[in-house]
């Protein structure tokens, strides 16, 4: 066992008494020593019962005959975070997520890890933690927030991000706004609909790092609790059978995660943490794999944004296991791999039947024949750039209109309230990728005022940042390279026309390359808006959005 370098032998007689000082036994020192990654704190909705999550993983784990050590993460509140200086430091807290885990596994010597994450970077920064360290590791999220029904509605915290735009056009009135601000987040847990959170806790079952209910078990059900404590005994056999984070996050399970993304119509931030995830693991892929996926993969979910459905209705309709056995039935799906539960995939989600087709579509009447999220290229994106399709309105698949060009998300949004956004534009918001943000803010505030004012039918968003999982309408953020490192997104002046085709995976400005070309040989890049502290630090390291911004030294 790892611990025996930190417990073993006469020469750690004074380590020893370290972990008496803990108040542990020599019984239970002599057990495995669990590190259980807990990420509660009171500023987080999705974390705030965590501490209720973890007590229950630390009983599991002394039940199976270890002995749970549990340790901090830190975690970001992105809708807190929205809409000011604070969503740069979101994704940035993604690395410190994946650091601190390595950190504290590998200085102490833990056996195996139990993951207690919730919220948007906090998955994939422990997930990319588990790849790093590759000792015996299994996630157990928070669980998502419910839903509630409203004036015949149910809301989510989406409903509250339009109200502003709404109530700035005039559509309702303070009182409107103040009972949608009750009721838009009644519970603990990670916000209610396929929003990036829910999108990745989903997706952690579909890698196989999570257990069967992580992803759909709503955050105040007691079903939550025992899958906790479930977790918490079911690393202990992972740590017998050593079985470890490489020998589940295989290519296969990258192939799989994705299937399951498309169909559900995940948050568009998945493109970002699935290559950082696989990185992690040594089974890189390209976004263009993604588009190969989604040409055979339909899309058979249509929740918050993209329709009325919530993440608690994905659960009565019977879950993860349920979507991949009806994907199963077209063998989509590769489920001949192994999962923290031990079996492979195919037990897994064998006699898992859909409860509830209106929630989840027959395969056989899908949304549409294709997956919910779609990769464009093109001279104004020749990388990547990336669009949740299924949350796009019909009349915005394909779309050409002019120009309207921001250095940064600030300035989009005041000229979007002070109705400078007419029909037809292209809101064209740049500075704000990976390097040039820094941190590539996520951007609900501009899109949600779109939509709040009626307009998500015929105005186009298009970023080198990106949106937030909760982001509905022809929004297409990622755009790679982006301009701070010298993209053509860079080049695009107002009235510019760009011509968006997302059936087809394209994202073109209708300028002349002779044009481009002349701009090009007088465009200086404008330098990173912060040069001090870890957004400088961030700004430096890392790559562009579509190698899923990981950092490089």
């Amino acid at each position: 066992m790892h611990s025996d370098n930190i417990k073993t032998g006469s020469e750690r007689m004074p380590h020893r008494s370290l972990l008496k000082a803990l108040g542990l036994t020599d019984e239970e020192i002599r057990r495995p020593l669990i590190g259980v990654v807990n990420s509660q704190n009171e500023i987080v909705p999705g974390h705030i019962h965590l501490d209720t999550i973890a007590k229950a993983v630390k009983d599991g784990v002394r039940m199976a005959g270890g002995t749970p050590i549990e340790v901090p993460a830190i975690a970001v509140c992105d809708g807190i975070a929205m809409g000011h200086e604070g969503m740069k430091y979101s994704l940035v807290s993604r690395e410190i997520i994946a650091d601190s885990v390595e950190t504290l596994a590998k200085a102490h010597q833990f056996d195996a890890l139990v993951l207690i994450p919730n919220c948007d970077k906090i998955v994939p920064g422990m997930l990319m933690a588990a790849a790093r360290v590759n000792i015996p590791s299994i996630v157990i999220s928070g669980g998502p927030m419910l839903s509630v029904n409203f004036k015949g509605c149910y809301r989510d915290f989406n409903t509250g991000m339009e109200a502003v735009g709404a109530f700035k056009a005039g559509k309702i009135d303070e009182k409107g706004m103040e009972e949608l601000e009750n009721v838009a987040c009644p519970t603990c847990g990670s916000c209610s609909g396929m929003f990036t959170a829910n999108s990745m806790n989903c997706l952690c079952e579909a890698l196989g790092m999570a257990l069967p209910g992580n992803g759909t078990i709503p955050a105040v059900y007691s079903e939550r609790i025992r899958l906790a404590k479930q977790a918490g005994m079911q690393i202990m056999e992972l740590l017998e059978k050593d079985i470890k984070p490489r020998d589940i996050l295989t290519p296969d399970a990258i192939y799989n995660a994705l299937c399951v993304d498309m169909a559900l119509g995940c948050s568009t931030n998945s493109m970002l943490h699935l290559p950082a995830i696989a990185y992690e693991a040594g089974a890189a892929f390209t976004l263009d794999y993604a588009n190969e996926i989604s040409a055979k993969t339909p899309n058979l979910c249509h929740l918050a944004p993209a329709g009325e459905h919530h993440v608690q209705d994905l659960y009565a309709a019977g879950g993860i296991t349920a979507l991949m056995n009806e994907l199963s039935k077209k063998n989509i799906l590769k489920t001949d791999i192994i999962t923290v539960t031990g079996k492979t995939q195919s037990e897994n989600i064998k006699g898992h039947t859909v409860l509830d087709y209106e929630v989840i579509r027959p395969i056989d009447n899908p949304y549409s024949e294709t997956g919910g999220i779609a990769v464009l290229k093109g001279n104004l994106a020749p990388d990547v750039s990336v669009v949740k399709r299924s949350a796009v309105a019909k009349e915005m698949l394909v779309h050409e209109g002019p120009a309207k060009v921001y250095d940064s998300e600030d300035e989009a949004i005041a000229a979007i309230y002070a109705g400078k956004i007419v029909k037809g534009d292209v809101v064209v918001i740049r500075y704000e990728g990976p390097k040039g943000g820094p941190g590539m803010r996520e951007m609900l505030s501009p899109t949600s005022a779109i939509c709040g004012m009626g307009l998500d039918k015929d105005v186009a968003l298009i970023t080198d940042g990106r949106f937030s999982g909760a982001t509905r309408g022809a929004a297409i953020g990622h755009i790679s390279p982006e301009a701070a490192e010298g993209g053509p997104i860079g080049l695009v002046k107002d009235g510019d026309i760009i011509s968006i085709d997302i059936p087809n995976g394209k994202l073109e400005l209708k300028v002349s390359d002779e044009e481009l070309e002349k701009r090009r040989s007088s465009f200086t890049p404008k330098e990173p808006k912060i040069k001090t502290g870890v957004l400088a630090k961030y700004s430096k390291l890392v790559t562009s959005a579509s190698t899923g911004a990981v950092l490089k030294v």
